[in-house]
């Protein structure tokens, strides 16, 4: 059955149920476009906030290392005046009676503690004696005339690398050429 509209045209029951379907389904669409239009603004916004919280994730981290790395080296470099005492004190005991070789033999257990803590916290004696010269690991407070290029004669007071990186030159004779 045919009916008229207000426009004076005639449509059928039918054309009523295909208008809602079609306006239905256009609500649907863009519903569902803009659903997906936010979908895809909140797994970017996640993407940045993780991307985010890994960076400073690895800077704390970096951070803290730099602390305890600061922390360690200071601790070494207070450290070094005793190890150069516990040297000097090995030096200067002369073995002869059975008192004083155990006092030797436990002043040099102390100094091997010592010195095994210091080394696994990366710490490395420069060798210097007989070496080339180099003032990066050398601090020359004597020289003496040779007849090669400058190198190491004596060392006065060990120098001390921690992990690679000078912290205490060694203190030491130098013999270079002379100026003829």
């Amino acid at each position: 059955m045919s009916e008229r509209r207000e426009d004076g045209v005639f449509r059928d029951e039918g054309d009523d149920d295909d208008a809602a379907v079609e306006e239905a389904a256009a609500l649907v669409t863009s519903d569902l476009e803009q659903l997906q239009s936010e979908r895809s603004e909140l797994v970017d916004t996640l993407r940045r906030v993780q991307a985010d919280f890994e960076n400073y994730r690895k800077r704390v981290l970096r951070e803290q290392t730099a602390l305890v790395d600061r922390a360690t080296d200071r601790l070494v470099e207070q450290l070094l005046p005793i190890l150069d005492s516990f040297e000097g004190a090995l030096g200067a005991i002369a073995r002869g009676t059975p008192e004083v070789d155990k006092l030797l033999d436990g002043v040099q257990g102390i100094h091997a503690q010592l010195t095994s803590v210091l080394e696994k916290a990366g710490l490395e004696r420069i060798d210097a004696n007989g070496a080339a010269f180099d003032p990066n690991e050398h601090e020359a407070v004597l020289q003496d005339e040779g007849s090669d290029e400058p190198h190491v004669a004596e060392t006065m007071r060990t120098g001390y690398k921690l992990k690679g990186k000078v912290i205490r030159p060694a203190m030491v004779k130098v013999t270079h050429q002379g100026s003829a």
